[in-house]
C-alpha cells in the first residue's frame, strides 16, 4: 500500500495577540491542510478533524479543530501519557528530507501538554529513543470545548524549538495527527498523511508530509 506524500504552502507573516498566541482574524487566511484520515489506511474517520497552519515571525502556530462525540481525557500532569486517551499530536523537524530527529508535541482536551525530542534514524518505533526530559521552551497551548460535541486546540511551537534557530526555516518535514477513544468501540487513529501500517503507528518519518514557508 502507498499514497503521495501531502504538501502545503504556509505564510510566516502571521500577527499576534496579546497573549503571543495568532489574532484570531488571522486563522482566517491561514492554510487548512487536507482534513485527517484514518492512519491505517487513508480513509475518511468517524470523528473529523481540520487542522489550520500558520507561521509567524516567533514560530509555528497550529489549529485543530475536532468534532467529537464524547470528549474523554483525565491525564493532568505534563508529559503524562495523553495517548493512553484522547490526544492531537505534531511531530515535525526542519528541512527537506526524511528527519532522523523530530519534535512531538501532544495536547488533550483538558490542556495537558506532552513534548518531547524523538531520535528515530530507523524510522521503527523498535529503535526509537524519546526524550521527554527536554522542553520546548515558549511552547502555549489554548483549548476550548465549543460545544458539547467540539473541541479544539491551538498551539505555538517557537522556531527555536525545532530547530535551534529564532528564524523560521524554509521548509518542514511533519505530520498531524489525532487519537480518539469514545467508549465501547474501537480507537480511532487520524493522520493528515497516513502511516499505512496496522496496528496504526505515528512514528513513520517517512511518511512525513512536507510544509514550505512563504
Amino acid at each position: 500500500m502507498s499514497a503521495v506524500l501531502p504538501e502545503a504552502r504556509i505564510s510566516a507573516g502571521g500577527r499576534l495577540d496579546a497573549f503571543g498566541f495568532l489574532d484570531p482574524a488571522a486563522w482566517e487566511g491561514a492554510t487548512r491542510l487536507t482534513p485527517l484520515t484514518r492512519a491505517q489506511d487513508g480513509l475518511p474517520p468517524e470523528q473529523p478533524t481540520v487542522v489550520r497552519l500558520q507561521g509567524s515571525a516567533s514560530g509555528l502556530h497550529v489549529r485543530f479543530d475536532c468534532a467529537d462525540s464524547e470528549i474523554r481525557c483525565t491525564h493532568v500532569r505534563h508529559d503524562a501519557a495523553l495517548w493512553e486517551e484522547e490526544t492531537v499530536e505534531i511531530f515535525v523537524a526542519a528541512g527537506d528530507v526524511v528527519p532522523a530527529r523530530y519534535v512531538e508535541i501532544e495536547v488533550n482536551p483538558a490542556g495537558t501538554l506532552f513534548d518531547a525530542i524523538v531520535d528515530n534514524p530507523q524510522g521503527r518505533r523498535a529503535t526509537m529513543r524519546v526524550d521527554t526530559s527536554w522542553a520546548a521552551a515558549g511552547l502555549a497551548a489554548r483549548v476550548e470545548r465549543e460545544a458539547a460535541a467540539r473541541w479544539s486546540a491551538e498551539l505555538c511551537l517557537p522556531w527555536r524549538a525545532i530547530w535551534g534557530r529564532g528564524d523560521p526555516p524554509g521548509v518542514l518535514r511533519a505530520n498531524f495527527f489525532r487519537i480518539d477513544r469514545p467508549l465501547g468501540t474501537e480507537a480511532e487513529f487520524s493522520a493528515w498523511s497516513p502511516t499505512l501500517v496496522e496496528p496504526a503507528d505515528f512514528h513513520r518519518p517517512e511518511r512525513f508530509g512536507t510544509i514550505v514557508l512563504a
